[in-house]
């Protein structure tokens, strides 16, 4: 019986919009603040009806092996049972009410942040 590989549902905020991707490998990154989301699943293309936003993500991400996303944009990271649809969805958009809090992800020892 072949192991099932685990299956991540990762939201994060990137140029004003919400994006739920799903993807089966999700790591914290070896560059310093940043998670690593690879092998990211695309539903296929069985059925007549095509949704355009997973198709707008599945033409973003054809030639990408892994992305690499700042760890301050991500909102948060599910391990689910199976796949769901990608898509991005704008801010203040029904379902969504996400408002990122501007802030940098490091302040050096020492220094006033404000």
């Amino acid at each position: 019986m072949p192991i099932k590989q685990p299956i991540f549902k990762v939201i994060f905020h990137n140029q004003g919009k919400i994006y739920e991707l799903y993807a089966h490998h999700v790591s914290q990154a070896d560059l310093w603040g940043f998670v690593e989301i690879g092998e990211i699943i695309f539903g296929e293309r069985t059925a007549v009806l095509v949704d355009p936003g997973e198709e707008k993500l599945k033409s973003e991400f054809s030639s990408v092996k892994r992305t690499y996303i700042p760890m301050h944009a991500i909102i948060r990271v599910d391990e689910v049972k199976r796949e769901g649809t990608n898509k991005i969805m704008s801010i203040g958009e029904k379902g969504s009410n996400v408002m990122p809090f501007p802030s940098p992800v490091y302040t050096p020892p020492g220094r006033d942040p404000g």
